[in-house]
């Protein structure tokens, strides 16, 4: 998928051509838009069963606010990638394919989906099963991805307290449970996390840091780069001053009990942890590339619905008309347009005119208002001459 690809959908009716011929259209078609703007391919678009005037006028609304809603799902999809892929872009690209071909090869060579968007059912029908369809992509990428963020989570804390400091990891593998004072009626022993910098103030305050506290108990436990963990026995009466007081000296009170089999116990939840957020990390992954496919699909779906109406309400019945894909870049679908304009702005009627220098101009700002109003709008809500939008897949 190139990045760096602009895509224009047109819509012309076959009177552009003298002979009124599908394929030679196509070929004026190209001839308007040289090679140094585009490359035109054809594009076939299936003819649908059409209803009223007012339904028109109505699913072109639609359709214009369901293919803002496939871009908007496209995009999250897309976001849910680079985030379960951490970014790699290289990684990423190989996972947005549509029918595990790149998203270009899709286009040049579209075909309706007849087993999907039954093209024999009204344009109503296939239009509310498109939404339900993106709502569905859209709800199973969304749950799908805070599962794994959920789990992610959960790993990233226990990882955190085997890898952390001695304020905040896991003190199951570093306290010797003889130094702890278990089951006693009066006594406690405490754990405090203390600031390398502040071990002497430590040392010379804790006994009188709160009352009872039991003379010369502190027992060094373990130290890191950054805290000293020390184990301090208290009378239990006066335990919650002296945790309250720790905290207030900048002194970190651990909430530690002595579990037989504990270690064994906190790594096998680990590994479990870890092994599910390996599957569901595999899961958002599948899920991801499938989605993406398939709400760009959609999307392409309801840009072809969008072309189809529009070339009904814009060059009426019986229809006769040429459809093609012009693939360009950012900085030359201007251009592109450009030509286009100049080669069929006759198509807008009273719409358009030419200045002096013979430039193609919108020379009738009522007739673009009256044309909007009834729907024949380009991407821009300009009104165009003909039939065109334009997009990108990110």
């Amino acid at each position: 998928m190139s990045k760096n690809s602009k895509y224009l959908l047109v819509s012309l009716p076959t009177s552009i051509s003298p002979s009124n011929d599908h394929d030679e259209a196509l070929t004026a078609l190209r001839s308007a838009v040289t090679t140094d703007y585009g490359t035109v391919f054809p594009f076939d678009i299936p003819e649908f069963k059409i209803g009223t005037l007012d339904a028109l006028v109505q699913q072109a609304d639609e359709l214009a606010k369901l293919e803002l809603g496939c871009e908007a799902v496209v995009g999250k999809v897309g976001d849910s990638l680079k985030a379960i892929l951490e970014g790699d872009d290289e990684k990423i690209a190989q996972q947005k394919t549509v029918n595990d071909k790149p998203a270009e090869q899709y286009l040049k060579t579209f075909h309706w989906n007849k087993v999907k968007y039954r093209a024999d059912k009204p344009l109503g029908e296939i239009i509310d099963t498109l939404q339900k369809e993106v709502s569905s992509i859209d709800n199973d990428v969304k749950n799908k991805h805070n599962q794994y963020n959920q789990v992610k989570t959960n790993l990233t804390t226990l990882q955190r307290k085997q890898t952390g400091n001695l304020s905040n990891k896991s003190l199951t593998t570093i306290v010797d449970p003889s130094l702890l004072i278990q089951d006693s009626e009066y006594l406690e022993t405490h754990l405090i996390a203390v600031p390398n910098q502040i071990t002497k103030d430590f040392l010379k305050t804790y006994e009188t840091l709160s009352p009872m506290v039991v003379p010369r108990s502190a027992q060094l436990v373990a130290s890191d780069d950054e805290f000293t963990l020390y184990a301090v026995t208290t009378f239990k009466k006066h335990s919650q001053e002296f945790v309250h007081k720790s905290r207030e000296s900048k002194w970190t009170p651990r909430d530690y009990k002595y579990k037989e089999g504990g270690k064994e116990a906190e790594q096998k939840e680990v590994d479990r942890v870890g092994k599910d957020e390996r599957k569901v990390w595999g899961e958002a992954l599948r899920l991801g590339r499938t989605a993406w496919g398939e709400a760009v699909m959609a999307r392409v779906h309801v840009l072809v619905l969008r072309v189809f109406v529009e070339t009904v309400l814009r060059y009426g019945l019986p229809l006769s008309f040429v459809c093609g894909l012009i693939r360009t870049t950012p900085k030359l679908a201007k251009r592109a347009r450009n030509s286009l304009d100049a080669s069929y702005s006759y198509l807008g009627g009273n719409a358009f005119g030419r200045d002096k220098k013979g430039r193609v101009t919108k020379d009738d700002s009522s007739t673009s208002a009256d044309m909007q109003a009834a729907g024949h709008t380009g991407d821009a809500g300009e009104y165009s001459a003909y039939v065109c939008y334009e997009f990108e897949i990110r």
